[in-house]
């Protein structure tokens, strides 16, 4: 088996619940409605610009100027962003915990607005962590190989004994082809299984 020595942890979806429909459900009353004002309006791609650095303020001025009609809707991307966190991924902080104990650095990279960020930073999942480059401060994205770059550059890591986890295939994809290996998040149980 091979032997890791760095943990490189995504954010959303493996440490911790994140998911705009927590706020659109409700406001809309109706899930399809909701589905299509994710996928029309408030888009991954338009959340990506955010992700990538470009402040709230412009990206829903930018939006509504788009979507006149949504604008009250819009506005709870930013006004209520902190309703679409959920719960930690159960079982990832004991795991965390667990691959610490075993002599395991953890680490993260994740897509993430500096300013929503800045809002879950404290939560116990992240402050356990070795080290960890958010998106927003660097303006790049996953799978941007310089983006992988910066993490290894800035805690001198050796790609071969890190494994990246995403739950996220195309991230996946982007640390295979930078030589950094990779498998692809499903639960905390399959990851503690691979590795202790």
């Amino acid at each position: 088996m091979k032997t890791y020595k760095n943990i490189i942890l995504d954010f959303g979806g493996v440490l911790l619940d994140w998911n705009p429909r927590y706020v659109f459900d409700s406001y809309f009353g109706d899930r399809e409605k909701s589905e299509w004002f994710i996928r029309n309006v408030c888009t991954q791609d338009w959340n990506a610009e955010m992700d990538k650095g470009k402040p709230f303020d412009v990206a829903v001025a930018e939006r509504i100027a788009l979507f006149p009609e949504w604008e009250e809707a819009i506005r709870l991307y930013q006004t209520d962003w902190i309703r679409m966190i959920g719960e930690e991924i159960p079982g990832m902080y004991q795991l965390e915990q667990d691959l610490k104990a075993a002599g395991y650095r953890l680490y993260g990279l994740t897509n993430w607005s500096l300013e929503t960020f800045d809002l879950v930073r404290g939560k116990r999942v992240f402050t356990i962590l070795d080290g960890m480059v958010v998106s927003g401060e660097e303006h790049l994205l996953k799978p941007d190989p310089a983006f992988f770059q910066v993490l290894l550059d800035r805690w001198s890591l050796r790609k071969e004994e890190c494994l990246f986890t995403d739950d996220n295939e195309i991230n996946i994809r982007g640390a295979l082809a930078v030589g950094i290996p990779a498998v692809r998040f499903t639960d905390a149980d399959s990851l503690r299984k691979l590795l202790l």
